[in-house]
């Protein structure tokens, strides 16, 4: 059996600001929270908890991010609604556009979240699970 993504870990200077912004964007709730030497976390997920098809996300507090390109972002496929629409609901819930180097002609959207963590929205739409 091989192994399955279940929790993503994003350090982050504002776990609120970011869990209320993933929760809107994904349909997500809060999971829980975890109070500890360095910080705090938040970590957020499908209503249905941990351990389902989809990862949970733990927002981390820390200092601010290194400097460099992230090795890890998030993509989400828009379940019901074109890209557009979607597109225009992310930007409303506080992300912004980014430019990363790409040409224009990507079939894909790179955007910020309100932090500055890029992330991409793609243009195939996904059934709901």
């Amino acid at each position: 059996m091989a192994c399955r993504i279940s929790e993503l870990v994003l350090d982050c200077r504002d776990p609120e600001m970011l869990a209320r912004f993933w929760c809107e964007v994904l349909d997500f709730v809060e999971l829980g929270r975890e109070e500890g030497q360095e910080g705090y976390a938040i970590e957020i997920g499908p209503r249905e908890g941990f351990g389902g098809p989809q990862p949970t996300i733990i927002l981390r507090s820390g200092d601010e991010p290194e400097q460099g390109k992230p090795r890890l972002h998030i993509d989400v496929n828009p379940t019901d609604r074109d890209q557009d629409a979607e597109l225009k609901r992310l930007l409303k819930l506080g992300a912004r556009p980014a430019d990363i180097g790409q040409t224009g002609k990507e079939q894909w959207n790179v955007l910020a979240d309100p932090e500055g963590n890029a992330f991409c929205l793609l243009k195939a739409r996904l059934n709901p699970l």
